[in-house]
């Protein structure tokens, strides 16, 4: 990790401002998570995987679709907010932890993969990814969903970060979208476990 990848940079973000994206708030962001929970709900799924969940907001649709919601986040603050929005879930567990090291053990039907692959370095991220295969069951669905601008803090552009994913082998992409009518916007894509 860098410094501006690090457990203290993103618990410093959360504690200058409980949520310093507007998660909550922003247009663009709420746009996002509906694309999101549009593109994932023509089922219900039994357990999902959601890293890097910020204050919760796209883990309380997810638990509208899912039997049962794992969610984890770098930072504490962010967990404690995220907790707080989704305390009537009894379906949602909110951990505070990192990727690579707190997967929940067993398997998901459904990982949500949203706006962290970029804080990875592409070894990283390969490895990441073939985790995430080997935890998801057959016909399960890996989504992922990465603003397309630049910043400071991304080792990698979104649109690399999708990419990797889609060399990986035993995925079938089988969803694309791509938002870009006010700015930067995003991109959305959804390969299956095969």
């Amino acid at each position: 990790m860098t410094a501006d990848t690090s457990a203290a940079f993103f618990e410093g973000l959360y504690q200058s401002d409980p949520d310093p994206w507007n998660f909550a708030t922003d247009a663009y962001e709420q746009a996002r998570y509906d694309a999101i929970l549009r593109t994932v709900a023509e089922k219900r799924f039994q357990r999902a995987f959601e890293p890097g969940c910020s204050v919760g907001v796209l883990t309380e649709g997810l638990a509208s679709i899912c039997d049962e919601v794992c969610s984890i986040d770098i930072s504490p603050s962010a967990v404690e907010s995220a907790r707080k929005r989704c305390r009537a879930l009894a379906n949602v567990d909110i951990q505070c932890g990192a990727l690579p090291y707190a997967v929940p053990s067993g398997d998901f039907d459904l990982i949500v993969f949203s706006e962290i692959g970029y804080y990875f370095k592409e070894e990283q991220l390969n490895s990441l990814a073939a985790e995430f295969i080997n935890k998801l069951r057959q016909d399960g669905v890996l989504l992922a969903a990465h603003w397309l601008g630049h910043s400071k803090d991304h080792l990698l552009s979104g649109d690399r970060v999708h990419q990797l994913l889609n060399e990986k082998e035993g995925l079938k992409h089988d969803y694309a979208e791509r938002r870009e009518e006010h700015g930067p916007g995003f991109r959305l894509d959804r390969w299956k476990r095969l």
